[in-house]
């Protein structure tokens, strides 16, 4: 069972996706990835919903650019937590996106994370599987340590160069 159903509006957004595909990995945390456009297909769209639905999807996250209705689309077919990926790329520099992924009208919500946020979509996945399952929450928190013991290591490395 995929528990975070991925979606991006074109194939184009999948250089700014993979970063998010490779932390769910990371977590071990099941998950399908489909192209679907909010406009372009839309019958194709509320299909990928339903059957992400039926086969037990949790998390939903969303990746488009430009008017960015996928996540709205999404929120509005399920009560499942949808998490917006706005993707830059616009000549307004993604703002259209992010706004229209942010602004949902009352009893639609979409989490938004920034323009190209596609790792911290990730983990906000995790986080809210991580309400209902302690091995995520075990893995977030052990992934969290090997990121401060990143920084202590680059700290130590520079400390001793320079100090």
């Amino acid at each position: 069972m995929a528990r975070v159903t991925v979606l991006m509006g074109s194939g184009s957004d999948l250089e700014i996706v993979k970063p998010c595909l490779q932390v769910l990995e990371q977590l071990e945390i099941d998950f399908e990835v489909f192209i679907s456009s909010a406009h372009r297909t839309p019958q194709r769209t509320d299909k990928l919903i339903a059957s992400a639905l039926q086969a037990g999807a949790q998390v939903f996250i969303c990746a488009a650019g430009m008017a960015a209705h996928l996540a709205g689309t999404v929120a509005a077919r399920t009560c499942k937590p949808v998490i917006g990926l706005p993707i830059a790329g616009s000549t307004l520099n993604g703002l259209d996106a992010l706004f229209s992924t942010a602004q949902m009208p009352a009893g639609f919500p979409v989490a938004t994370v920034a323009l190209n946020g596609a790792r911290n979509a990730a983990w906000l996945a995790a986080q809210i599987l991580a309400l209902q399952d302690s091995a995520v929450e075990k893995r977030i928190q052990a992934a969290r340590q090997e990121m401060a013991m990143s920084i202590e290591n680059a700290s130590q490395k520079l400390e001793a160069q320079f100090n």
